[in-house]
């Protein structure tokens, strides 16, 4: 079965940095396509980054552009996002998917989503 568990999310300040981390379990990341994604409360779910099979890399986001930064390490079955100089607008529940030899960023469907991990950015 094909899990995936997200973490580090937290409150943090504005201006500060988390690092959420994804680990797969029951199956290797190393053949799919990993993304992030986030919901602000009464908002749809946009994506936020995503990174294909290989390693190449894309945000999708013009808002966070600079400011976030997707990585995998296959060795530990996880993908991260790095988050830096984060605003109150960054406020939601992030999500990671995951597609197999998703080569090409925008992925459009996904085989596996997480269950979320809430980030809050306030004073």
């Amino acid at each position: 079965q094909l899990q995936l568990v997200e973490s580090g999310g937290g409150l943090v300040q504005p201006g500060g940095s988390l690092r959420l981390s994804c680990v797969a379990s029951g199956f290797s990341l190393d053949t799919y396509g990993l993304a992030w994604f986030r919901q602000a409360p009464g908002k749809e779910r946009e994506g936020v980054a995503c990174i294909t099979t290989s390693g190449g890399v894309t945000t999708s986001a013009d808002s966070v552009k600079g400011r976030f930064t997707i990585s995998r390490d296959n060795a530990k079955n996880t993908v991260f996002l790095q988050m830096d100089n984060l605003e109150p607008v960054d406020t939601g529940v992030y999500y990671c998917a995951a597609v197999q030899f998703g080569n090409f960023c925008p992925f459009r469907r996904f085989d596996a989503w997480g269950q979320g991990t809430q980030v809050i950015v306030s004073s």
